[in-house]
Order: C-alpha cells, then sequence, then structure tokens
C-alpha cells in the first residue's frame, strides 16, 4: 500500500502512511458527514434559518496527495488535516452569516486556535475572499455512537458565506488559482474589482432587507394603533390591515341571512379595486367600511334574501361595499363590468352581470335617493 502511494503520488514515507490512514479512516468520515448534515439541516428548519444550501464534501485522495505534497511536513498525522471533512452553508444575507455561526458555536466545540474569519483578514485596499471557517467537533452531548465513539475526535470545516461570495470563490478558483496558469495581472485586477462590486451588492441587499423590515414594522405598529391614515394602501399593509379583521361584522350579518357557511378566500385581488377606487391609504379603505357598511347589508339582503344560499366566500361583505360605492358614485354598466373583471377575471358574463346589479340596486333606497 505505502509503495503503491509512493508511486502513484511521489510522496515521501512520512505522508504516504497518512494517506493510507485516510483510505482506513474513509467510513469515518462518511458516517461524520452523515451525522453533520443531519445535524445542520435539523437545526437551520427548527429555527426557521432559510438558507440557499447545507452540503459537506470528503476531500478525494487525489486532493489529499496534492496538499501533502505541498505542505505534508506540517502534519504529524491525518487528525492534524482539518478539512478532511468539509461542510458548507450557503446564505442569502451577510447578516445571516452571523446568525448561523452562532448556531453552530452552540452545536459543535469550536477549534478557536484554528478558525478563520476572513471578513477581518482583508486589507483595507484589497478585496477578496469573504467568509466564515470553524474548526469544529461533534460534542458527545449532541450525539454519540458507541460503536463509533471516533466521530467525536475528528475535526470538520465548517464554512459560512453568502450566494455571491460563493459564487465569486468559484469564479476565482476556476480563473485565478486552480488553473495552473498564472493569470495576467489585468484580468487578476478585473477579478477584484468585480469582487468589490459583488461585496458592495451584498451589503445592499442586507441594508435593503433590513430597510423593508423596519418599513413593516412600523406599518405593523401603526395599523394596530388605528393610525391608519398615515399607512399607504398595499399588498403589505392590507394584509396587516385583515388581521385587524374589519370584514368580519359584516361578513357574519350577511352569513345569517341565510345561516350560511362563511368559506374563507383571498381578498388580496381586491387591491387593484382599491385603486380603480382611488383609495389610496388605508384609512380610505377604513372610511369605505364605515360609510357604506349599512347600504351594503340591505343590498345583501336584498339579493340574497330570495336565494337558499348556503356558503358564501369571505369575500362577500367587500365585494357589496364596492358594488354600493360605484353604484352611490354614479358608476355605470362600464364601471361595473371593469370591477367584475378585476375581481373574477375576463368574461363575456361580467357586461350582463353588470346589468343586472344595476337592475337589482334601483329599488333600494341609497339609488332611489340619487
Amino acid at each position: 500500500m505505502e509503495t503503491d502511494s509512493t508511486e502513484k503520488y511521489g510522496l515521501d514515507l512520512h505522508c504516504t502512511m497518512i494517506l493510507d490512514e485516510y483510505r482506513e479512516m474513509l467510513p469515518t468520515f462518511e458516517l461524520m458527514k452523515t451525522v453533520v448534515l443531519d445535524m445542520l439541516r435539523k437545526e437551520l428548519s427548527d429555527r426557521g434559518i432559510f438558507v440557499t444550501a447545507v452540503d459537506a464534501r470528503i476531500k478525494t485522495e487525489a486532493s489529499l496527495a496534492g496538499k501533502l505534497e505541498l505542505k505534508g511536513a506540517k502534519y504529524r498525522t491525518l487528525s492534524d488535516i482539518t478539512d478532511i471533512l468539509g461542510a458548507r452553508i450557503i446564505t442569502f444575507y451577510t447578516d445571516d452569516v452571523d446568525k448561523i455561526s452562532s448556531l453552530a458555536e452552540k452545536l459543535f466545540d469550536i477549534d478557536w486556535e484554528n478558525s478563520v474569519d476572513k471578513r477581518k483578514i482583508l486589507d483595507l485596499n484589497s478585496f477578496g475572499y469573504l467568509s466564515l471557517h470553524y474548526i469544529c467537533r461533534i460534542p458527545k452531548t449532541l450525539f454519540f455512537d458507541a460503536d463509533h465513539p471516533e466521530l467525536n475526535d475528528w475535526p470538520f470545516e465548517l464554512q459560512m458565506r453568502t450566494t455571491l461570495q460563493h459564487m465569486w470563490a468559484n469564479m476565482y478558483h476556476d480563473t485565478g488559482y486552480k488553473s495552473g496558469v498564472e493569470v495576467p495581472r489585468e484580468h487578476l485586477r478585473n477579478l477584484s474589482r468585480l469582487a468589490g462590486m459583488l461585496e458592495l451588492a451584498d451589503d445592499e441587499f442586507s441594508r435593503i432587507r433590513t430597510s423593508i423590515n423596519d418599513y413593516r414594522r412600523k406599518v405593523q405598529n401603526l395599523v394596530a394603533d388605528g393610525n391608519f391614515e398615515e399607512v399607504p394602501l398595499n399588498g403589505d399593509t392590507f394584509k396587516s390591515y385583515l388581521e385587524l379583521k374589519p370584514f368580519d361584522s359584516l361578513n357574519k350579518r350577511i352569513a345569517a341571512i341565510n345561516q350560511a357557511e362563511i368559506h374563507q378566500a383571498s381578498m388580496l385581488s381586491y387591491l387593484q379595486v382599491f385603486k380603480f377606487l382611488g383609495l389610496n391609504t388605508l384609512g380610505d379603505l377604513d372610511r369605505l367600511i364605515k360609510e357604506e357598511d349599512g347600504d351594503a347589508y340591505k343590498y345583501a339582503v336584498y339579493e340574497l334574501g330570495q336565494t337558499d344560499l348556503d356558503i358564501i366566500s369571505s369575500t362577500v361583505a367587500l365585494q357589496y361595499l364596492c358594488l354600493v360605492r360605484i353604484l352611490k358614485s354614479g358608476g355605470g354598466e362600464k364601471d361595473l363590468a371593469s370591477f367584475f373583471e378585476i375581481v373574477n377575471g375576463k368574461s363575456s358574463h361580467n357586461e350582463a352581470r353588470a346589468r343586472f346589479v344595476i337592475q337589482s340596486a334601483s329599488n333600494l333606497p341609497f339609488m332611489k335617493n340619487k
């Protein structure tokens, strides 16, 4: 075995012995890989942390032989090589790297002396491979297999980086230092410029996410406090407003007409209706509910009281509120047909339905008083 390794890779006796130990330990590394990945994926899932990828690899024999050829004298045994097993977590945002590093610190025993935060060692005037590398061991308190106690003794490397950092590192390795060809300085300079752009993009993505989250929290607080006039009407704010269940009262009253069951349905299609009606803030929507509540209920009684409908949609209150507002604002068949097209999609029946609404609503008090 030693002779084969010496002849195949040209290694000295010491490095050949390390390579032979690697071959013997491969089943252990395969088991470690499974255990580490299972732990990481479960922890990320339990904490609701979304990442781009969680993966691991075992260094190939050829790769290890190359490393031993270059640096074999510094390693006494195979256990001194800390990246035989390498795990990697790729995140969407730079601030998630710190979150995941905290998770790793709670899970594993960290060899701080050999761990590296490459985010902190770059020169001020250079760009580069930004990532966090921890050298870890699996603590017995987290996992122990009596048949394989060696799993708790072997180190492995855990890399944490963003998607853009990962992309840059792969490209740099492919075009720069793993190609075996010296790259002209002008091309290396272009790589550095690109790395700088990606670094700025990484920071900007995190900043934008933080700003959006701050905005959402502000909106939620405004909605909870009833400060609707200060809140623009859009998808996010409408969802926050719906948490107050503003249509529940009218829905229940309409359902009681026929003792009907209310079927939950999305109201997001009405966002376009709000624009159609000129509603720009949650205050405008809140006034619509308060001002048209009574007439919307009367219209529902007039239409549904003549039926035996026993299931209604949770959008029914909003539908009657909007229909009443359109009718009271002088809207005709065209406006009503546009409303039905927005809510239900294009159909040859929309115009006929609009005519039916005008006809059926013509006998209601709010129309006679116009």
